[in-house]
């Protein structure tokens, strides 16, 4: 194995601890607070009502999206689909030598992310394990924001710092490019 497929190889521990946090606590979830307990069953974590820990299902995408869709779709929608995504992405990862290394570390971070998800529809039919409830305060007409878990947290949060980075950071040109 060579250098460079090390260093490509390295961001992966991401990867790693994202998925399995993220199943850990999921587990903990399911056995231990009641499905859609809410205000209730809920944890509370910081005063004032803003940040609950719940158990709540998604069988959708982010925000719901496709919940109305027939039940022979969603499997194509919500597990093909991802997962030929992650395979496209995983496939550019190791065959581009344009990411930097702080942009390796957040693709690891959504593939991790997208795993903990694809996992949760492939193995509970109940739907996504979603949990974390912060308070929106009315903000686009939210109460609260729609039930996240750490999978949502870390794809949305590594995708904002890899289109950060795309902008902020200056491009290095190819050889062939500099000529």
């Amino acid at each position: 194995m060579n250098k460079d497929t090390i260093h490509k190889l390295i961001p992966f521990l991401l990867t790693v601890f994202v998925t399995a946090a993220d199943q850990v606590v999921k587990t903990l979830i399911v056995k231990t607070i009641p499905l859609y307990g809410y205000g209730r069953d809920a944890i509370e974590v910081f005063g004032n009502d803003f940040l609950w820990i719940i158990h709540v299902r998604n069988k959708a995408i982010a925000f719901s999206i496709g919940h109305n869709l027939p039940e022979a779709v969603r499997p194509v929608l919500f597990i093909v689909l991802p997962i030929m995504v992650l395979g496209v992405l995983l496939w550019y990862y190791f065959k581009s030598q344009e990411f930097s290394p702080l942009q390796r570390w957040v693709v690891a971070g959504i593939i991790g992310g997208g795993m903990g998800n694809i996992i949760d529809r492939i193995f509970r039919p109940e739907g996504v394990v979603d949990f974390i409830s912060v308070k929106f305060y009315g903000l686009f007409g939210f109460d609260r924001w729609p039930t996240f878990n750490i999978a949502d947290a870390s794809v949305v949060v590594c995708c904002i710092i890899l289109l950060l980075s795309m902008f902020i950071s200056p491009r290095i040109p190819k050889p062939e490019e500099s000529l």
